[in-house]
């Protein structure tokens, strides 16, 4: 009588052995090993930075880093300024050393505004007591008898710097003429200053209450430079 041999069952663990266990037990690792990977890949994912809200301006949305690189030695440009000076009213008059200038000198002795219309009076005024290619004549245009050493006018000045001042003075002193100064110091229209003139004592003709006033344009006269 035969017997056969049989391989005895193994026991019962609940475990699987041998290759096919071993198989299953990897691909159990495997797939525990790759939960725990994308868990944590939800944690260290480095959040994206939000983009730009309506609010934001277009200069905003598109701004860029901009660097600045400067360099070591910059050479400096050498500048160079234009010099200038302030030159007195006086000596500005004293240099044109026209008829023109000899009025505005007047202007500027009596600390009278230095106007057109009140140039306009004078140089008209100055041709009425003498001739213009010559209104220097004796350094008196206005024939002005205060400080000049004559009467009735006829005398002189050192210079037309000098006479510019005693013109000044003697309208501005002698009471006949407060009508004049207040006409040149109000800078007062020619023809209202023209008949304060007419009406003063300064010319005892009055110059026929201004009958005889010429009212041309006067021309520019310049004067010798020994006169100033």
């Amino acid at each position: 009588m035969t017997s056969s041999h049989r391989e005895p069952h193994p026991p019962a663990t609940g475990l699987w052995t041998g290759p096919l266990s071993h198989r299953a037990l990897n691909a159990v690792t495997w797939g525990a090993a790759l939960a725990t990977l994308a868990l944590l890949a939800v944690f260290v994912v480095v959040p994206t930075a939000p983009g730009p809200s309506p609010a934001m301006t277009g200069a905003e949305k598109y701004e860029k880093v901009q660097s600045l690189v400067a360099a070591g030695q910059v050479a400096t440009p050498e500048v160079t300024r234009d010099s200038f000076e302030v030159t007195p009213g006086r000596t500005v008059f004293i240099n044109g050393g026209t008829n023109y200038d000899w009025a505005k000198l007047v202007l500027l002795s009596g600390d009278w505004p230095v106007t057109d219309s009140s140039v306009t009076v004078i140089t008209r005024w100055m041709r009425q007591e003498n001739y213009i290619d010559t209104w220097w004549n004796r350094n008196n245009p206005l024939n002005n008898g205060w400080g000049s050493g004559g009467n009735s006018g006829l005398g002189s000045y050192p210079s037309l710097t000098v006479a510019a001042e005693n013109a000044a003075e003697a309208l501005n002193t002698h009471q006949g003429y407060s009508d004049i100064r207040a006409a040149l110091a109000s800078s007062a229209s020619a023809e209202v200053t023209e008949r304060a003139i007419w009406a003063s004592p300064w010319a005892s003709s009055h110059y026929a209450n201004g009958s005889i006033w010429h009212y041309t344009p006067v021309p520019v006269v310049k004067a010798p430079p020994g006169a100033w």
